[in-house]
């Protein structure tokens, strides 16, 4: 990962220069990875250790995450388009890509290019009727769009970052999300009823001292500011006006 053969992210710091976040173990026991920072997916020889495959710089990717082999041997990846080059516009957007070719086969983009956008996490998950997942992460916001880029299903997280999420505030941000089947094996013996889940931004104890806090602040400053209108007016009323 010399940097004179790979891209670097001219604005972030030099102390971490590639910040891998995707490490995917493929069927023939390669792996395929990415690299943030050098806007890079790459998929790696175990036995050499050596890059066998690379996709990305030049702008075609922007602090990408989640690179994935489908079944059909093309590899889906979510764009975040962070710190994207030759534009003034940061959006995000999904792509399929063929590593043979180098091609772009499909790809899902807001049209407006300012309404899908997530600077960090999230991801893409195809699923088994053909249709893609998304998960834009930093909103907590999921859906589903067919091969056609039809938005058919949509839901946005309720569910705060808890007393952990005093880094970033109130947030609803997701890292990644993924679609089961009600047969999957792992629910067996789980209660999945949403009534047992309790972790709304409202209902968490330490926003909700923060919201009551916050509250109380906002009351007393509007008494104040109506005492200080009364008066005012009372002034008036003693000059004669």
């Amino acid at each position: 990962f010399d940097l004179d053969n790979f891209d670097i992210c001219p604005i972030c710091p030099r102390a971490e220069w590639t910040h891998v976040n995707t490490c995917h173990v493929l069927p023939n026991g390669d792996i395929l990875t990415s690299f943030l920072r050098q806007n890079t997916i790459a998929i790696i020889d175990k036995k050499t250790k050596k890059v066998k495959w690379r996709w990305g710089g030049d702008g075609k990717l922007g602090h990408q995450h989640d690179p994935n082999m489908l079944e059909n041997g093309n590899i889906l990846v979510y764009d975040n388009g962070t710190h994207r080059p030759y534009t003034m516009q940061n959006f995000s957007r999904v792509l399929e890509i063929n590593p043979e070719s180098g091609e772009i086969v499909w790809e899902y983009k807001d049209y407006t290019a300012l309404h899908f956008h997530s600077s960090f996490i999230s991801g893409s998950q195809r699923l088994p009727n053909g249709n893609t997942l998304i998960c834009e992460g930093c909103f907590g916001r999921f859906f589903e769009v067919t091969p056609e880029k039809e938005i058919v299903w949509e839901y946005v997280s309720p569910f705060s970052g808890g007393e952990n999420a005093a880094v970033l505030g109130p947030n609803n941000a997701v890292f990644r999300a993924y679609r089961y089947s009600p047969d999957f094996p792992g629910f067996k013996g789980k209660n999945l009823d949403p009534r047992r889940v309790r972790l709304t931004l409202q209902e968490m104890p330490f926003w909700k001292e923060r919201i009551e806090l916050e509250e109380k602040k906002k009351k007393e400053s509007e008494a104040k500011a109506a005492g200080k209108k009364n008066a005012f007016e009372d002034r008036l009323k003693n000059l004669g006006y």
